[in-house]
């Protein structure tokens, strides 16, 4: 036991070394690549019979970092985000359940906040073009990969979101924890049969910078 410790304690060292050593990119322009993955959710739900659980999409795109001095800058991106969920209910007296899976194009622009050069802060706006979804339905012995009654809802192609999370940054790579939020629910004017929601999720992410 004391052998591990010592070894733990020693990579601990070693990294924090490495971390300090790294050259300060900080005020430097930045492009990068990054690929990982959403847990998602949805929340805002707005149908007693509609019970919604998460799941795992694709996540990844490019960035662009602009420094506005040492401490402060702006982090355009482009993602293409795979969110979604799970769900049970009701439907003419029958259980059914369902997965849906939806596909964005999505525009965060992030401020960042930089108080080390292994540690970047980042909150901002983003901007969501729904691509396209896909439905897989059961009820009893019945399954289709597309719930035919949702394709003449009102759904909302565009959404305005928030995202918050920070960049851990070795070297020319950079580890993103993020978590976000849509502030307008899926439907366009309220008058779908659908139940209502908004997507949150989180997001993990491994890049590289040139």
């Amino acid at each position: 036991m004391r052998k591990i410790t010592t070894m733990l304690l020693a990579g601990i060292a070693m990294f924090g070394m490495n971390v300090n050593a790294q050259e300060d990119y900080r005020e430097n322009f930045k492009f990068g690549l990054r690929v990982g993955g959403n847990y998602s959710n949805v929340w805002d739900e707005k149908d007693q019979d509609f019970e919604a659980k998460g799941k795992v999409g694709f996540a990844g795109g490019a960035f662009i970092h602009i420094p506005i001095g040492k401490y402060l800058g702006v982090q355009p991106e482009v993602l293409f985000s795979q969110k979604g969920y799970q769900g049970s209910g009701t439907f003419l007296m029958q259980p059914y359940a369902f997965k849906r899976t939806t596909n964005y194009l999505e525009v965060p622009l992030l401020f960042t906040i930089k108080p080390a050069s292994f540690l970047t802060i980042v909150l901002g706006p983003q901007y969501s073009f729904l691509l396209s979804q896909k439905t897989d339905f059961s009820t009893g012995t019945f399954g289709t990969s597309e719930f035919i009654e949702y394709d003449n809802d009102n759904i909302r192609k565009n959404t305005l979101g928030a995202v918050v999370g920070f960049d851990i940054n070795i070297t020319h790579f950079v580890v993103s924890p993020r978590a976000g939020w849509d502030f307008q629910t899926n439907l366009g004017d309220g008058s779908s049969s659908t139940p209502r929601y908004k997507n949150q999720w989180l997001q993990l992410t491994l890049g590289y910078r040139f």
